[in-house]
């Protein structure tokens, strides 16, 4: 168990979460600006499909073991090992350079590394949040990050947009190095609860057993394993839009990085008041319906990119504003659907098995992007998945057991909900 938290942790955890938001903006920042970089110094989708499989790999991988190590070790040593040695590979392509060294590939590779220490950084910040906030701020803290987060998102791609015009790339790298010194300081400063290990611990199942009893659960809801199924295809289809934007803006319409970065804040404009909507609104009527229509209306969007006339940004930018809108909608129902029909004790094992289809299916569906980009064109590729996407939500709509389940109805999932409380 962890050290109770109060007022003095909230306080320390506050400081510790302001130099940590620095750090966040100068890695949103230099990302946008190596990504540019890579796309205009080569022109190629396979490179940049290779790079964003680099640095989502080792996450994928990595993060469940990470996080069994966050709960074991010092937290504080591990994130501040993390962030140090990302920043030294920023340094290390700073020096490439400043030789003239800064081959593309190279630098996509050694930046794939930011994704390994990403991978242990990010379930430790999340276990120290918990420790040090006291329960009933929990929520609104977590609201606020994910406020503070969005507005970075929206920032750091303008920022790195107007840095690339006035800047080197090498001297916007710095910013990286910069934010990470300013991070560092309340970190080192910081009293982060540590870890207090009973002196005996109840022995405990194997990882194997949990995962199948998780899936023993997932198979007796209906429709839930082609609920989670779909979502992992989901994932994999939706990673070209992520990955070729860049050469899409670039290619097809001839833009800069600026008119990227625009994109870019339109769809997190989206995201924010699609969140809005989720915060505020108490219940969610005809669930299936709503989640299954903001897939309808995402692929929509999707399609709209494989049509746009050249340079017309402004049609664009709606586009990514309904994009953005409509995902924490269809993720919020997906949750909310998960939570209604699977007990709490049950809970965790089925959201990790979730959580890693769609680990897996984010890798295959990165190095995938770049090659069927160059086959097919990237405007064929938009269309192919916005039609899979769109043809795919029908049929698990209406021809999987979900069609067989009343999401509105309380007392039919309160039925299912008890009938797995025997599971084991």
């Amino acid at each position: 168990m962890e050290k109770i938290t109060n007022k003095s942790n909230f306080s320390q955890f506050l400081f510790l979460w302001s130099g940590q938001l620095f750090s966040i903006l100068g890695s949103a920042i230099v990302g946008f600006a190596i990504t540019w970089w890579v796309t205009i110094t080569t022109g190629s989708a396979i490179l940049l499909s290779i790079s964003t499989f680099m640095y989502i790999l080792p996450m994928a991988l990595l993060t469940p073991f990470a996080g069994v190590i966050a709960d074991r070790h010092n937290r504080k040593t591990i994130i501040a090992i993390a962030d140090s040695l990302q920043a030294l590979t920023t340094f290390v392509v700073i020096v490439l350079f400043w030789f003239n060294l800064a081959n593309p590939i190279v630098v996509v590779l050694i930046m794939g590394l930011r994704g390994i220490f990403q991978a242990f950084h990010v379930p430790t910040a999340s276990a120290i949040l918990p420790s040090m906030v006291p329960k009933e701020k929990l929520s609104r803290m977590n609201g606020i990050n994910y406020l503070f987060i969005s507005v970075i998102n929206i920032i750091g791609p303008i920022f790195g947009a107007t840095l690339l015009s006035i800047w080197t790339i090498e001297m916007i790298l710095w910013i990286d190095v910069i934010t990470y010194g300013i991070a560092m300081v309340p970190l080192l400063i910081t009293k982060i609860p540590l870890m207090i290990k009973p002196k005996e611990e109840k022995e405990k199942d194997s990882y194997l057993h949990e995962f199948k009893l998780g899936l023993k659960t997932i198979n007796l809801i209906p429709g839930l394993i082609a609920l989670l199924l779909w979502s992992m295809v989901l994932n994999f289809l939706l990673m070209p839009a992520n990955i070729l934007l860049p050469l899409y803006i670039k290619v097809d319409h001839g833009g800069n990085a600026l008119d990227l970065a625009f994109l870019s804040v339109f769809f997190s404009v989206g995201m924010i008041f699609g969140s809005i909507l989720t915060s505020v609104k108490k219940k969610w009527n005809h669930k299936l319906f709503s989640y299954f229509g903001s897939l309808f209306i995402l692929m929509g969007t999707i399609s709209v990119y494989a049509f746009v006339p050249k340079g017309s940004y402004i049609t664009m930018w709606i586009a990514a504003i309904i994009m953005g809108f409509t995902m924490p909608i269809g993720n919020t129902i997906y949750m909310t659907v998960i939570q209604l029909t699977v007990p709490q004790e049950k809970m965790g094992r089925v959201v990790s098995i979730d959580q890693s289809l769609s680990s897996i299916m984010a890798p295959i569906g990165a190095i995938s992007a770049g090659p069927l980009a160059e086959l097919l064109g990237v405007r064929p590729l938009f269309l192919i998945v916005s039609i899979i996407g769109a043809v795919g939500s029908i049929v698990v709509w209406k021809g999987t057991r979900l069609r067989n389940v009343d999401y509105d109805s309380k007392e039919e999932l309160d039925r299912i909900s008890e009938s797995m409380n025997h599971v084991s």
